[in-house]
């Protein structure tokens, strides 16, 4: 038997606690047994004290285990239970490219995404604009969708990793979000509760991510992959580029539009297809279903350009309760905002630089995010045809469109994202979306 305040007391002096100790702590979470005070305390604890990756591990398996988890047979399914996370950033919709190409290449994609955080975008929220689609369905239902479609994105359902949620709802109260321990036991825990064999995450890097250096992003990915590795979930890293908008839109019905755009090939960015084509050879790999990233590549790309990917997309859709014609009439079920109006380019030159983590919270601003947990969203809201880092642009030219409810909200928003560009005489560098691969360690 253990008491609560000397787990805290122990942790605030900088000790390792042991499996047991962990354990016992988030089952008293779990039961509603500790006070609010005695969770903001281990947390800010764990903030300035940190843990090791055992504790960690400890620490993500407990959570996992405060609730239900989701058992995937191989007769059942056919095929490796699969999954990508990014840690957030503007215009990312990958995901709802990535999980029905992965689909149909034999894999299986029981995703488990979240709402809009802060700056960034969420990707239930996208997928929420699809009228009818089912975000929180029951067991029975995911089950079909991922049986029949090879993938589902869903939210977290209350007996997913509660613990997780509770702790979560204090941390974002008391400051403590940003403790790398928190963050990865976080998002692995809901991870390895939805029966994964294997996990590729995506850690954004830049203006627009929560970690906007490099080293930053790396203590982060070694984390989550080490952590996931103690903890007995195969996981790889990507560290990705988010100094700009990954997509030419960001917003939430009009990243659905986008990303339908690129399953049926209307319009592939290069940027957005090659992220698409890391990320999933890094899970092809892991899964065993390519035996290199090039070949992983290949699959992909071969499953967008067959129409396969595509057909995946629009099965889940329909399995969850969205339109079964979504793919050939998407703006008959999106949601269009009702003003449109261009974002002029002030001077000549070339796009040097763009303040992205501020282009998300404008369109947070505009009704697009939340500012409180309870806040409701416009989904129509948004921008498009937004300019690329490097693109050359004459004065007056659109750097890009902004979709708002009304004309007064239409205008301030579109001064306010001109003056987010930087433009230069001289081009910059030209730069890679995928800055590097984390794999395990031997040693962890």
């Amino acid at each position: 038997m253990f008491l609560p305040q000397e787990i805290i007391r122990r942790k605030r002096d900088g000790q390792e606690l042991g499996s047991d100790e962990i354990r016992f702590f988030i089952d008293a979470l779990t039961t509603g047994a500790l006070s609010e005070g005695q969770i903001a305390a281990f947390a800010m604890a764990v903030y300035f004290r940190g843990m090791t990756h055992q504790e960690c591990a400890w620490l993500t398996n407990a959570m996992q285990d405060s609730g239900r988890i989701l058992q995937w047979s191989s007769e059942f399914l056919g095929g490796p239970v699969l999954d990508k996370h990014s840690t957030g950033g503007v215009g990312d919709n990958v995901s709802l490219i990535l999980a029905p190409a992965i689909a149909a290449c034999g894999g299986f994609v029981p995703m488990i995404s979240g709402r809009s955080l802060g700056h960034t975008g969420g990707t239930l929220d996208k997928l929420e604009s699809i009228p009818g689609y089912d975000t929180r369905p029951d067991i029975a239902r995911l089950a079909r969708a991922v049986r029949d479609a090879g993938c589902a994105i869903i939210g977290q359902t209350a007996d997913l990793a509660p613990a997780d949620r509770r702790l979560y709802a204090i941390r974002d109260v008391t400051a403590t979000v940003e403790s790398i321990p928190l963050i990865t036991a976080s998002i692995l825990s809901k991870k390895m509760a939805a029966g994964l064999e294997g996990l590729v995450m995506d850690v954004k890097v830049g203006a627009g991510a929560f970690m906007p250096s490099l080293d930053e992003a790396k203590v982060l990915a070694h984390s989550l992959v080490d952590v996931a590795q103690q903890a007995g979930l195969t996981t790889h890293a990507l560290i990705t580029d988010m100094d700009q908008p990954l997509a030419s839109a960001a917003g939430n019905a009009v990243e659905v539009t986008h990303a339908i755009a690129h399953l049926t090939g209307v319009r592939r960015e290069p940027r957005m297809q090659e992220i698409i084509l890391a990320l999933g050879a890094e899970m092809l790999l892991i899964g065993g279903l390519a035996r290199t990233r090039h070949e992983g590549s290949a699959m992909i790309d071969e499953a967008l350009n067959s129409g396969r990917a595509a057909e995946r997309f629009a099965r889940m859709v329909s399995t969850l309760g969205g339109p079964a014609d979504i793919l050939e009439r998407p703006a008959a079920y999106l949601p269009r905002a009702p003003i449109s109006v261009p974002v002029p380019a002030r001077e000549s030159g070339y796009v040097a630089r763009i303040a992205t983590r501020d282009l998300g919270l404008i369109i947070v601003e505009m009704g697009g995010g939340r500012r409180r947990a309870d806040e409701a969203i416009d989904p129509s809201v948004g921008l498009t045809s937004l300019a690329e880092i490097g693109q050359q642009v004459t004065r007056g030219e659109p750097l890009a469109y902004v979709h708002a409810a009304t004309p007064d909200v239409a205008a301030w928003a579109a001064g306010a994202v001109a003056e987010h560009f930087t433009i230069s005489n001289q081009p910059p560098a030209p730069t890679h979306v995928v800055r590097e691969t984390i794999l395990p360690r031997a040693d962890v």
